[in-house]
């Protein structure tokens, strides 16, 4: 059995295939990346597809050390050398996987290059006009669709690919059809690793939570409560300079008078 804080590598995620599912959280700061690691998260992702993600990435990196991590890059790479440039970059940042939602053809070709890349089925954000938000699979067309990307994305290479909203029933058939890690986003329990964002799990957000999600906290509301505090302070400073109360006593430096009184005869001679 692995070491629960051993950084995975690919070759360890493999051989846990079947054995258990593993826990997985798409962090968004290094802040969230330290917590997951001191909870105990087996995988992370994060966001690496803007000027901003690229900067956040080695401080998440040095945040969860030990944590296996995967990049996820931008949507909208067009060539197979941007892709690899890229993945390149963020494995040179530390790190440890590169997800792409891009075709076989663009992610055979960062394989090919020994990148370890995570590809997506099922609900793709970024391909919805497509698709509409709803799950994918729930019919036998359908069905034998995803199932066919998916042995695609297993000829090109990747050794993963995030599943998501697909039936619970069919992600964890595909999961036993397969030599990828499958990661469940909202596709029930029978798949390699049970995905969700922090977001979702801290309640970080306005929006109403998916189905597929659960709320272990409500952040948003501790947000609003601290935004609250922030204006009651920033109000009472304003009240307090108003009215005298600041600086008070103990804010004050004080000076000796007799050098005060040289300071300004001093002066005064000039």
């Amino acid at each position: 059995m692995i070491r629960p804080r051993k950084k995975y590598t690919v070759y360890d995620l493999r051989k846990l295939k079947g054995e258990r599912c593993l826990t997985h959280i798409h962090v968004k700061s290094p802040e969230e990346a330290a917590a997951a690691e001191s909870a105990g998260v087996d995988l992370m992702s994060c966001s690496f597809d803007s000027p901003e993600a690229e900067a956040r990435l080695p401080r998440i990196v040095a945040a969860a050390p030990d944590s296996f991590l995967s990049a996820a890059t931008p949507h909208g790479m067009a060539t197979t050398e941007e892709a690899i440039r890229v993945s390149f970059k963020a494995l040179e940042i530390g790190a440890s996987s590169v997800y792409c939602s891009s075709s076989p053809r663009i992610i055979e070709a960062m394989a090919n290059e020994r990148i370890p890349v995570v590809g997506h089925l099922g609900m793709v954000p970024r391909h919805v006009t497509w698709t509409n938000y709803r799950a994918i699979g729930k019919t036998v067309e359908e069905a034998g669709e995803l199932h066919a990307r998916m042995k695609e994305l297993e000829n090109a290479g990747a050794y993963a690919a995030e599943l998501e909203v697909v039936p619970h029933q069919l992600a964890t058939f595909l999961c036993s059809r397969t030599s990828m890690i499958l990661m469940s986003l909202g596709s029930g329990s029978g798949c390699d690793t049970q995905f969700l964002f922090s977001d979702d799990i801290l309640g970080d957000y306005d929006e109403r939570l998916p189905r597929h999600a659960k709320a272990y906290r409500n952040f948003r509301a501790e947000f609003e409560r601290l935004q609250q505090e922030r204006i009651a302070a920033f109000s009472e400073y304003i009240a307090d300079v108003q009215e005298g109360g600041f600086p008070g006593a103990s804010n004050l430096i004080e000076m000796d008078e007799i050098l005060l009184q040289d300071v300004i005869d001093s002066i005064g001679k000039g």
